[in-house]
């Protein structure tokens, strides 16, 4: 049974892996067209996207509104996570169900909905359309990140920094956001790859002026099929890959914090 099982494993995962195993052949191609098995191996596809200067602008736009998106979502959903983890109100659950709201909502229906009200606000075809549209996006997902770390924090630290004289701002900035660091930071890296990666709000909002790295792969798979699609593919999974690593390593690192943490309070004990 066993046996069976490792087989079948086996073949899902050969099954998920089959267009990397195409795609990164293909980038790896010299012809005119995009081609597997590629005829001759060469690096002239990513010699020529760095040549582009229309695929240079367009990763730019895509670092730079995922860079604002992580800064203004992570900011935003660490205070909303602290309000709802520590505070005691009424409506508190109907505000959470609020808040985490847009990660329920069709991603169609939603960038119809930032299309009309930009419109109207003349932003779309900026990059400021685009930070807050997907920050909207980006926030729940922080704020269910960080709203897990800041349960499993142990608050009897908060009261021992506070019984030795530090205020509340202090404790929060000296005790509880040093320990939680590893949290925000998988939130925030999770922030910008959602921004990075996103294509359907990007088609309604980006315009001609503010393209995205996305929307340009999808204009060119819509009226060209570029040959250096593959090795800009290929390039965007290796950096999601290194993302996901550091996200990893962030939560890896929390988890030895927090024994750490219990190892001192067993020791005080």
């Amino acid at each position: 049974m066993k046996v069976i099982a490792g087989i079948f494993c086996v073949l899902v995962s050969l099954f998920l892996l089959a267009p990397v195993f195409v795609l990164i052949p293909m980038s790896l191609g010299s012809g005119e067209f995009a081609e597997f098995p590629p005829r001759t191996l060469s690096l002239d596809q990513y010699w020529k996207f760095f040549q582009s200067r229309p695929w240079i602008e367009s990763v730019a736009t895509s670092f730079r509104v995922g860079l604002a998106t992580m800064v203004l979502a992570t900011s935003v959903g660490t205070m909303a996570a602290f309000g709802l983890v520590r505070g005691r109100f009424p409506g508190k659950g109907l505000l959470t169900g609020l808040l985490i709201s847009p990660r329920f909502v069709p991603i169609i229906i939603s960038a119809l909905a930032y299309y009309s009200l930009f419109a109207r606000l003349k932003l779309v075809g900026t990059e400021v359309g685009l930070v807050l549209a997907h920050t909207i996006l980006a926030c729940p997902y922080v704020i269910i990140i960080v709203s897990a770390t800041l349960r499993g924090f142990d608050q009897s630290l908060e009261y021992a920094s506070r019984s030795l004289g530090a205020n509340p701002l202090q404790t929060v900035f000296r005790v509880t956001l040093p320990i939680i660091r590893p949290g925000i930071v998988s939130a925030g890296l999770f922030a910008f790859m959602m921004s990075f990666d996103e294509i359907v709000v990007a088609i309604f909002i980006s315009g001609t002026r503010a393209v995205t790295l996305p929307k340009r792969m999808w204009d060119s798979l819509t009226y060209e099929m570029e040959p250096t699609l593959p090795a800009i593919s290929t390039m965007i999974l290796l950096t999601t890959l290194l993302v996901f690593a550091m996200t990893a390593w962030a939560q890896r690192t929390a988890a030895q914090l927090r024994a750490n943490e219990n190892k001192f309070l067993k020791a005080e004990k």
